[in-house]
């Protein structure tokens, strides 16, 4: 909806010339392709998860993916909005990206087909992840195996058993329909 909403905002205020095309849900590429196309110019921008920078060579932003770190999304903006968002930014122009702004996605959650309420619940799960150093030994301290999956792959891993959860935002588990294929 977002996007949708920058889209019908940008072609009203440029009064048509410019264009926007949305393409949700890794239409275009997939996880580990995506920050390269924009690099490349293959397209003009993304709003991706910040765990997609670690990767790229901005290992600062890896803290984001650090559990609980932030108490709520109050801390959160203060955080994005002030002089440590705009500073991790900025780390990305030599990279050749341009950030604008932090798109919140909510916290991470758990999916499984089994509650877990405590850490002996995860023992030997196997969690899809994104390609993430901190996710992965989050995982490995929770006593999960971890799984690097593309998104698009995560809702046929989920439902065939390839992987027995994951972690997500609250919004990509009710927009993938994730519910459908896990129970807790």
């Amino acid at each position: 909806q977002g996007a949708e909403r920058f889209k019908q905002l940008a072609e009203k205020y440029t009064n048509g010339k410019v264009k926007v095309e949305v393409y949700p849900n890794s239409q275009l590429y997939k996880d580990k392709e995506e920050v390269e196309a924009l690099q490349l110019g293959a397209v003009q921008m993304l709003a991706p998860s910040l765990a997609k920078f670690g990767p790229l060579g901005v290992k600062e932003f890896e803290v984001f993916d650090l559990p609980y770190i932030l108490p709520d999304k109050a801390a959160l903006g203060r955080i994005t909005k002030g002089p440590i968002g705009k500073s991790l930014l900025a780390k990305l122009e030599p990279k050749g990206i341009t950030g604008l702004a932090y798109w919140d996605n909510g916290f991470k959650i758990m999916t499984a087909n089994k509650p877990m309420h405590k850490v002996a619940d995860f023992q030997g799960l196997k969690m899809r992840i994104q390609s993430s150093k901190v996710l992965e030994a989050e995982m490995r301290a929770l006593g999960a195996i971890p799984q690097v999956l593309a998104f698009s792959e995560v809702y046929q891993a989920m439902q065939t058993g390839v992987v027995d959860g994951n972690e997500n935002t609250p919004s990509n588990v009710y927009t993938q329909k994730m519910h459908e294929v896990q129970k807790h």
